[in-house]
């Protein structure tokens, strides 16, 4: 038996009291207490000021203990004048308009910050576990009761007092503090390997910029031969509309954005790199592609010809080096579109196939470990993810008394 299975039955084996959100906290919102049109906005500043505050939006808050990121910074003394939503103790936010709703992050109160609008604060104002809390609003059955709550046929709202009524289980302080401990190792696991992807990821991009390091292209001495794309691919775009994409689709359909769709009809049968011709995408998304597949028509295809290139070699020189390379070729000074004589005059370095195999090898032993989906890192997070939230939402499920 563990710990918290003892304590369980020692201290509430029938089930525990469920209490409403306002007997264990102060519930405030920004709209309580002033007017933030004639009083806050004209005092926010979009850079940060000496004697400043960050004023926190729903954007830029989640999870446990985040450290927060904002846009907008507010007078320390303009602040002071409301002390309700002033942050300077541990607390929990959650948005309450618009497609946030349901967002919670736990601020650890560590350095002060300012409220911002469609936030809910909460601040414990009896003896429970504010880390408990948190827990049960990001389980199933804390989310089920925030989404429950939200009306309006436009923007979705939930109300200061829907959230007032919240029924939350109230276990003895022992089992909180034991739940919250299962749970923080859970968070803590995932954020060592979230921290070490990060790493893989950082040491992934230096090695990738190293090996694919040759050198000036015009100008100075390189390493390598170099020739333009056009002498070495063929270059161009598809003929399909995403209208055309269906959800069981039997090919492969890309577009211009990093997660293709599908179609029942394909266009090409080779190995290729795909990128977006234009939109956000433009310069960062990247495919390589075995296969018969289907292509937008404002997406470019790239099939390599030439036999001194190895196609996947290309793939990883083009994914590091492409955006910088039109930013300064960019249509009208933009990387909003792509034209095609910009893909014609691309640089591309042609070091000896043998070398080629090498970077390769590497490059994808790292992008495996980094990107991979069903193993790597990614697969380990996303698993932990999961079992965290199994045990979380098992924990926090409590019979009422």
């Amino acid at each position: 038996m563990t710990k918290l299975e003892q304590l369980i039955k020692e201290l509430c084996p029938n089930g525990v009291e469920y209490k409403r959100f306002d007997d264990m906290c102060d519930i405030i919102t920004k709209q309580t207490g002033f007017d933030y049109t004639n009083t806050i906005k004209d005092s926010l500043k979009r850079e940060k000021m000496p004697n400043s505050l960050p004023y926190i939006q729903t954007k830029f808050f989640t999870g446990k203990n985040f450290d927060y990121e904002t846009d907008y910074y507010i007078p320390i003394n303009v602040a002071e004048n409301y002390p309700k939503i002033l942050l300077d103790r541990k607390c929990i936010l959650f948005s309450i308009v618009g497609a946030s709703i349901g967002n919670v992050g736990l601020f650890s109160g560590e350095r002060k910050a300012f409220l911002g609008g469609a936030i809910c604060v909460a601040k414990p104002k009896q003896e429970c576990n504010i880390d408990f809390l948190y827990y049960y609003l990001t389980s199933h059955q804390g989310q089920k009761q925030i989404f429950r709550k939200i009306k309006g046929a436009g923007q979705a709202t939930v109300t200061i007092e829907d959230i007032r009524e919240f029924q939350i289980p109230v276990p003895p302080i022992e089992v909180q503090a034991e739940i919250v401990k299962v749970l923080d190792n859970f968070t803590e696991l995932t954020a060592e390997l979230t921290a070490e992807l990060t790493t893989r990821k950082k040491q992934y991009e230096y090695y990738r910029d190293l090996l694919l390091n040759f050198g000036v292209h015009k100008g100075a001495t390189s390493e390598c031969e170099w020739r333009t794309l056009q002498m070495l691919a063929e270059i161009g775009t598809g003929s399909s509309n995403t209208n055309e994409a269906v959800e069981d689709g039997q090919y492969t359909f890309f577009v211009r954005s990093q997660e293709p769709l599908r179609k029942n009809n394909y266009e090409y049968d080779e190995t290729a790199i795909i990128t977006a011709g234009d939109g956000v995408g433009v310069g960062k998304v990247f495919h390589y592609y075995e296969g018969k597949y289907a292509l937008h028509q404002r997406a470019y295809r790239i099939h390599i010809v030439s036999s001194d290139v190895m196609p996947k070699f290309f793939f990883y020189y083009m994914k590091a080096t492409f955006y910088d390379y039109i930013s300064k070729a960019g249509f009208h000074s933009s990387v909003s579109s792509i034209r095609r004589p910009m893909l014609n005059e691309y640089p591309v370095p042609i070091p000896p196939i043998e070398e080629q195999k090498r970077i390769v090898s590497i490059l994808d032993r790292f992008d495996k470990l980094c990107n991979d989906i069903s193993e790597g890192l990614p697969a380990e997070i996303e698993a932990r993810r999961k079992q965290y939230e199994y045990y979380r939402d098992k924990l926090i499920s409590f019979k009422e008394i």
